[in-house]
């Protein structure tokens, strides 16, 4: 007699069961860095992941990685508790790769309409493992009342290293010892621009890097010689910690920055008149050389949800929301078709910058800023021999060498 009633109630259980599932809500984990960011990203969400999804009930959560971000992910990846989404910086891409836990995108997502310098900068071995969010170059950024009481032009897209040069001596010149042509920062992260300007190439087929080759030298020879006669100088030298600081003085006419300058003069110098230009083009071989800072939204290889979290990616990286990006100054946007947006024509200082910078993605030899599978520490011979040059404690030869030297045996590790 109770048969019929179990069945019944099994149909009935299995049926709401059933309809739950169909109803399950399905959440992306984002991990990025912390900061701003989680404000920007909480903001992209709110705005267009979440309305967008909101039918195939997929919800987004974003989980900043306060710290050192490469350390945390590589441990939240070895444990299987990374998010589903995550930010992969092109700088230390080679490492993430290496473990596996990053989903090559070929065929996945369609990247015909992102600038092809970012798609190459998280392309290793033919597979795409990123696609880029946004991204930054160098220019020349410069205080244009200087230049003014000095009577120089001022730095254009027709400069070569030499006229660069002539108008920072010129300048340093006219207005005397308590002022310099350009600010100078010791590192890689800004000298590497001249070295890629030459042609040389930072890793070759076996994945050394050649400090000795006559291009790298020609590249080290001018960054530091901008130095004599204090045209040049170190940021140290005016109680600054980078060529923002340089500019934010008043004393020096010229620093080397990204679109992120844009926003720290605003606030720390806001009667600054400054002006952007591109990087100046090697004399010999005609081309700038220049760094792509960028930032790619990656795939956790092991996520369970890789179908929901391929929505989440190309709604982050649609034209709707790189607009918005644009627009709000938050970042430079990876699709070529924004090289024609309106914002790019304002006649602003901040909007130009940001069209310079733009333009600056795939004008010369434009390379991915990264250390290479080793990391960091890769940099750090060549930054030593930077120091030593420009604080006048060794001779550029003699700092090649030994750069080389211990490059080498960084390497053999």
């Amino acid at each position: 007699m109770n048969a019929p009633r179990l069945t019944l109630l099994g149909l009935t259980l299995a049926a709401c069961a059933a309809l739950g599932s169909a109803h399950a809500q399905t959440t992306i984990k984002i991990n990025g860095y912390g900061g701003t960011d989680p404000a920007v990203v909480g903001d992209l969400i709110n705005r267009f992941v979440k309305p967008a999804l909101a039918k195939d009930r997929i919800t987004v959560v974003y989980e900043p990685l306060q710290g050192d971000y490469n350390k945390s992910l590589t441990t939240l990846l070895a444990a299987g508790n990374a998010g589903d989404v995550f930010y992969l910086p092109a700088e230390t891409l080679d490492g993430f790769v290496a473990t596996g836990k990053v989903l090559p995108l070929n065929g996945l997502v369609n990247t015909s309409p992102f600038i092809k310098s970012l798609n190459a900068a998280f392309t290793r071995g033919g597979r795409l493992y990123g696609v880029a969010k946004d991204f930054n170059t160098l220019t020349l950024v410069y205080n244009r009342s200087l230049f003014d009481e000095a009577g120089v032009k001022y730095p254009d897209g027709t400069d070569t290293w030499a006229t660069l040069q002539t108008k920072l001596t010129t300048l340093k010149q006219k207005l005397g010892p308590d002022y310099a042509g350009i600010c100078l920062q010791p590192n890689w992260d800004r000298f590497g621009a001249f070295a890629f300007a030459t042609g040389w190439t930072q890793f070759d087929s076996k994945g050394r890097t050649n400090l000795a080759d006559p291009r790298f030298a020609e590249a080290f020879n001018f960054y530091t010689g901008l130095a004599r006669n204090k045209v040049g100088i170190q940021p140290s030298e005016v109680s600054e910690g980078w060529t923002g600081g340089c500019l934010k003085t008043g004393k020096v006419a010229v620093g080397i920055e990204g679109n992120w300058v844009v926003n720290f003069l605003r606030d720390n110098a806001p009667n600054l008149k400054f002006g952007t230009a591109l990087m100046p083009k090697n004399t010999k071989t005609g081309q700038r050389g220049n760094f792509l800072y960028t930032v790619g939204w990656a795939i956790n290889s092991g996520t369970k949800n890789r179908a929901a979290s391929l929505k989440v990616l190309n709604i982050l990286t649609s034209p709707q929301v790189q607009q918005y990006v644009l627009e709000q100054g938050l970042a430079i946007p990876s699709r070529t078709a924004l090289t024609s947006n309106a914002y790019f024509r304002k006649t602003d200082p901040g909007a130009q910058n940001s069209r310079l910078v733009f333009d600056g993605a795939d004008d010369g030899n434009v390379r991915a800023f990264t250390f290479g599978p080793q990391g960091a520490d890769w940099s750090k011979p060549i930054n030593e021999a930077l120091a030593a040059v420009l604080s006048g404690q060794k001779s550029a030869s003699d700092a090649l060498k030994k750069a080389q030297a211990d490059m080498n045996t960084f390497q053999k590790r």
